[in-house]
């Protein structure tokens, strides 16, 4: 069979690498599932003569966002237990329900209700948390997008397994079972420091350095992370971790909201990324992540929309717009994070964490096609002074129409293509009415 050789012709392309470029009256062709060649307009009929055209007027293509950090399945408890603190909404709500509920249909159908909000977004790749990876892969898989699935680890007994050995066991098998899968791939997936023991941490910095996958954890979300640390381990959760093994450049780091100057210095040294979570921070009211000053320090620093549970949305196009507005506030710089580095974060910093930026993150010949048409030609983008500047300040997620993963599209003017958004409807809401009666009845 003949290689497909697809044409796309938007008005402008961002290509993210190199930062701040944007080109103009070009074409990125795509042959299968990679990027072969981005060049002038003119030059097309030459280069490619057989190749099919897709005009895509009033667009700019760009690099597929990346969501760093997302509970996919808790799509379910979307609005369930809002404006709460931390602990309370943890405790008294989401893991009661989680409890009751948590198997593989549930982490099925709510990661396709997020695989259908994110790919409709723009969102090609996310980097999940969960338990039932093995559900959340397959699902993904089905729907034809790029994921990174944790190996969860915590110490306490779920639905998903009931011993530090089982996790171990599960999760190794999920990883060996999806190694020849091109779009899914694993990472060790600890809770936090707080319910995650020595001896399963010294476990994981071994087989992942054995396995050469990411570690993805809940670090400093909230200041009585410290204390407790202080309390049960007798230092520092940094220090506890650096004295494990596990403070270094494989980890993924999330929230980040308590870091000391020391602290920053500490985490460039270690090569550590951040997996920055605005709207969540916000709305748990766990505090800020000092983006600027990591990023002053050479800090790789990305952006998740943490569940939806705790956003509420899965929206990258809000998400990066919050961080870099943030950065800015925070640090009383209004030219830290400007339009063009947010939007990195949003995409070649993710993909350089998931250790997948030879393959995405930015839109470059030999790269894969995961990509998405953005129409600015709305009252709400218009003019277009700066296309980068429209994407991050003005741009909502429901511009985006088109969107490939690996050369597969995937949204077709903003209809879905490999899911069943009817089907998707009606299942949330069956769980929907079942998550309502746990949670009356767990208060009652």
């Amino acid at each position: 069979m003949a290689d497909q050789v697809t044409a796309l012709l938007p008005d402008w392309i961002v290509p993210v690498r190199p930062g701040g470029e944007v080109l103009e009256q070009h074409a990125l062709v795509m042959r299968d599932e990679t990027i072969s060649a981005i060049i002038p307009r003119e030059k097309l009929a030459d280069a490619f003569p057989d190749a099919a055209r897709v005009e895509l007027p009033g667009r700019v293509l760009l690099p597929g966002l990346i969501n760093a950090h997302a509970h996919s399945a808790m799509t379910l408890l979307r609005g369930l237990a809002d404006d709460l603190a931390l602990m309370v909404w943890l405790e008294d709500h989401i893991w009661p329900a989680e409890q009751q509920c948590v198997g593989p249909d549930y982490v099925r159908v709510g990661t396709e209700l997020a695989l259908a909000e994110m790919l409709l977004g723009g969102t090609t790749c996310f980097n999940d948390n969960y338990f039932f990876p093995d559900v959340a892969a397959r699902t993904a898989i089905r729907a034809g997008m790029r994921a990174t699935v944790g190996i969860p680890v915590i110490s306490v007994p779920t639905a998903w397994a009931t011993s530090e050995d089982e996790y171990f066991s599960r999760g190794l098998t999920v990883h060996q079972d999806l190694l020849d899968e091109p779009l899914v791939r694993t990472a060790f997936a600890p809770h936090a420091p707080y319910t995650v023991s020595d001896s399963a941490f010294r476990r994981i910095r071994e087989l992942a350095e054995e396995l050469d996958i990411p570690v993805h954890l809940h670090l400093l979300e909230a200041a009585g992370e410290i204390d407790s640390s202080q309390q049960q381990y007798r230092c520092h959760p940094i220090d506890r971790l650096d004295q494990l093994g596990l403070f270094n450049d494989r980890l993924l780091a999330v929230h980040m909201t308590q870091l000391t100057a020391s602290d920053m210095d500490r985490v460039a040294r270690a090569g550590v990324h951040v997996l920055h979570c605005p709207a969540s921070n916000l709305k748990l009211a766990s505090g800020m992540c000092p983006v600027a000053e990591l990023v002053g320090r050479g800090v790789n620093v990305c952006i998740g929309t943490d569940g939806a549970a705790s956003n509420n949305t899965l929206d990258m196009f809000a998400e990066t717009r919050l961080a870099a507005l943030l950065a800015k506030g925070y640090s009383g710089n209004p030219e830290a994070v400007p339009a063009h580095a947010a939007l990195e974060m949003a995409t070649f910093n993710a993909a350089r964490a998931l250790g997948l930026e030879d393959e995405i993150g930015s839109l470059e010949a030999g790269k894969q096609a995961d990509l998405i048409a953005v129409d600015l030609d709305r009252m709400e983008t218009l003019p277009v002074h700066h296309v980068i500047s429209q994407l991050v300040y003005a741009t909502g997620r429901h511009q985006v129409t088109d969107v490939w993963v690996a050369g597969q599209r995937l949204v077709r003017d903003s209809a879905l293509q490999t899911l069943d958004e009817s089907r998707i409807r009606q299942e949330a809401a069956v769980w929907q009415r079942r998550l309502a009666r746990i949670d009356e009845h767990s208060q009652g």
